[in-house]
């Protein structure tokens, strides 16, 4: 407790300092200034009241501890009674703070892009592909996000080749962040005539969307096609060039919009979708992964890389990095991801404070 009561009175002293500096007229009048002590004094708000609540109950116990040493009868079982209590309390509000103190997601603030790819599994993978979208967009209305369809590929039966996505909204990188991946399917395919079930798969990328001043990208590095936009089989769905591929020649990373009629909106879309890419790669790098969290997130989409499987047959869903399994796969594909999002969140949070409570090396 010592660590952590150090650690609180001087995150205690700092918002003291913040609060202060707000009230600073020279402060004030500096508007980039006055945003990003607001931003710092809004994080600590909560820790400071939970520390303060900390320090309340702390004294409740070294009080009833003192009563205790005098009280008989009926009196030291209803002092006992209110310790245990406190010591309880202590206890939960401790651990509470301890996920607060956690490192802050750098991308937690952010819009999310998501891009959605048939797999392994043919035409069935595409339809799969569609069906994990139809997922998203319900539990972005549950959660109350915004989801905007950035793009779309038809397939030839009415699935996805390819889809991505953008999200916005509270704790929407927090939990979709955990849908990077392989998403397995068991099922029997419409085009199955035998009635065997088959297994298909899909990916899932999720990147955080990156501001323009964030990522630097020169012109003389881009190279911008443009063409008619097709629908399934190639057909030619537009008469006009409005379509938009960008390469960004240093990394070779290509990015194709053509939904909008607009060529400069399908541009736009491209180049936030390649920022998302560009920005996703930089953090990697800077996690001494060298680009390999993207390629772990999608593997190569085969059947037995997995970060989850649906089995209609048992109604079921298993998330495979932390054993879940629920049985409620109807309600999971309405959108009703919430039970197992939490219970990665919990996971998540339950693998950082150990992290953070573990010796360091030497």
């Amino acid at each position: 407790m010592g660590d952590l009561r150090g650690r609180l009175e001087h995150l205690a002293g700092e918002y003291l300092n913040c609060e202060t500096q707000l009230a600073d007229p020279e402060v004030v009048a500096d508007r980039e200034r006055f945003a990003a002590v607001g931003k710092r004094y809004k994080e600590l708000e909560p820790l400071v009241a939970a520390y303060r609540d900390l320090r309340g109950l702390e004294g409740d116990i070294e009080a009833a501890r003192e009563l205790l040493e005098g009280a008989e009868g009926e009196e030291r079982a209803a002092l006992q009674a209110d310790l245990r209590r406190s010591l309880e309390a202590l206890e939960e509000l401790t651990g509470e703070i301890n996920l607060m103190l956690l490192p802050r997601d750098p991308n937690e603030d952010r819009a999310v892009i998501v891009e959605l790819r048939g797999a392994e599994g043919g035409e069935e993978a595409n339809l799969w592909a569609a069906d994990l979208l139809q997922m998203y967009r319900a539990f972005a209305a549950r959660m109350g996000w915004s989801l905007q369809v950035l793009s779309s590929t038809p397939s030839d039966l009415g699935g996805i080749t390819e889809a991505t996505l953008r999200v916005s909204g509270d704790g929407a990188w927090n939990r979709l962040k955990f849908e990077a991946g392989p998403h397995r399917v068991q099922r029997v395919p419409v085009t199955e005539s035998q009635g065997r079930v088959h297994t298909s798969s899909a990916t899932v990328a999720v990147l955080p969307e990156a501001d323009e001043v964030e990522v630097d990208i020169e012109d003389k590095d881009l190279q911008v096609d443009v063409y008619r936009s097709s629908g399934p089989g190639g057909q030619s769905v537009n008469t006009t060039d409005s379509a938009v591929r960008i390469t960004h020649l240093p990394t070779g990373l290509v990015v194709s919009m053509q939904d909008e009629k607009s060529q400069l909106q399908n541009k736009a879309r491209a180049m936030a979708v390649l920022r998302a890419r560009l920005l996703a790669a930089e953090q990697e790098r800077a996690a001494s992964e060298a680009g390999e969290a993207r390629r772990a997130q999608i593997g190569g989409g085969g059947r037995g890389e997995k970060i989850r499987t649906y089995n209609y047959k048992d109604n079921r869903v298993t998330d495979h990095r932390i054993g879940y399994t629920s049985h409620n796969l109807d309600r999971v594909l309405a959108g009703e991801l919430d039970e197992l999002s939490d219970a990665l969140l919990t996971d998540e949070r339950a693998r950082l404070l150990a992290e953070a409570s573990a010796p360091a090396d030497g």
